[in-house]
Order: C-alpha cells, then structure tokens, then sequence
C-alpha cells in the first residue's frame, strides 16, 4: 500500500505574515469573560492524563484561549490537512499556542488516527470536531470514538453559548465572540461502555453535546 503524501508546509514570509493575526486572536481571547459551573472547571482543569476534547467545529475560536486559563498552557493538537490550505493552519495554529497533526479523511486519514493516538497515549490533549472539516454541520462523525477507544482516553465534551457574537457565512456558521463579552463554558465527561455499538454511542454523544450547545439541538 502506497503511504500518504507528505504534508505541505509554509516557512520564512508566509509565515510572518501570520503573525499579527496570531497576536490578534491572542489579544482578542484576553478580553473574554468565561463563565463556567466549578465541578465542570475543576474537570478541566485535571491533567493527570490525556483527554480528547470534543467540540463543534464553529466553537474553535475559544479552544487556545481556554486551553490557557484553565490547562495551564498546556499543549493541545488538533488534526490538520495535509494540502496547502492546511499548511497555513497549521502555521497559524502554531502562533496561538496550538499543535497540528496532518492529514485528513482523503488524504493520510489513517496516519493521522494513529498519531491522535499516539498523542493521547503519551499523556498530551486533542481537540476534535466531530462536524468538521467540510460538515455539515453538527453532524457527529464517529472518528473521535475510534480515535479514544484505541487511546483508552477519556472524552470532554465541551460547549459554549455566547452572549454576542459575530457568525461568518461559512459552512458552520462560524462563532466570532464580540470583545469583552461573555461565554458560558460546559466541560462534560462522557463514558461509553467499552462494549457498546460503536454508531450508539455516536448518537447519543452527539445528543448531549447539542444539548450543550444550546443553538446545536
């Protein structure tokens, strides 16, 4: 079997001229107000392992910020594309404080999985976007529940709800957090038995983390 194609990467000019935006959304994260139930902070903020953090794909613009206040800067990686578009994610993630693992469900899809994994089982965090790259949107895929079952990792389900926001006419309908507003965050553990069918488990996840999200239902 042929391996995957390398990822493409972006060095020297591209990658200052990501900077500013980088320093932005830093700056812009700074001025949010998060308000979030104690126990939930308190499971969030537990680091004696490595968790997968499952969120829809329009939440994404909280995930460094919140990483910062309440993982203690630890690092988190998130699955990337390996074509040129991700490679300029993958950059920017790199300015916010975030890792990428490359690759996709067309492209390296496999390799990537088994990284995720391997992350996890090295004690490191993972976001996952069960709706995303493409969507639609809030339409749970079953790669998070592959990717933790093989990494024996506990899953946090995350939502947020927004008290003013922009929404881009994107795919998603992605979450732009007005400055100095406010987001209420849940943080939610989920356990599937070990046991259970694989596409049950799915459904009723992706139940509960619409009903964390309120506009997701």
């Amino acid at each position: 079997m042929a391996s995957a194609p390398s990822p493409y990467h972006i060095s020297g000019w591209r990658r200052l001229v990501l900077a500013p935006l980088g320093l932005l959304v830093r700056v812009w994260g700074l001025t949010l107000r998060f308000e979030i139930p104690p126990e939930e902070r308190a499971t969030f903020e537990r680091q004696d392992q490595g968790v997968a953090f499952v969120l829809w794909h329009n939440r994404l613009f909280l995930v460094a910020e919140f990483y910062r206040r309440y993982r203690g800067g630890r690092p988190v990686y998130g699955l990337v594309s390996a074509s040129r578009d991700g490679a300029w994610l993958a950059a920017f993630f790199s300015f916010v404080g975030m890792r990428a693992v490359r690759g996709s469900s067309s492209r390296g899809g496999r390799e990537a999985a088994t990284a995720l994994v391997g992350v996890l089982r090295d004690g490191h965090d993972v976001g996952i976007t069960p709706d995303g790259p493409r969507g639609p949107c809030y339409d749970f895929k079953p790669g998070a529940l592959i990717v933790t079952r093989q990494a024996r990792a506990p899953i946090l389900l995350v939502g947020a709800e927004f008290a003013s926001a922009w929404r881009l006419r994107s795919w998603d309908r992605f979450y732009l957090p007005k400055p100095f507003s406010r987001v209420r965050v849940r943080c939610v553990p989920v356990n599937p038995p070990p046991g259970e069918d694989r596409d049950a488990s799915a459904r009723a996840i992706a139940a509960r983390l619409r009903e964390l999200n309120p506009d997701g239902a």
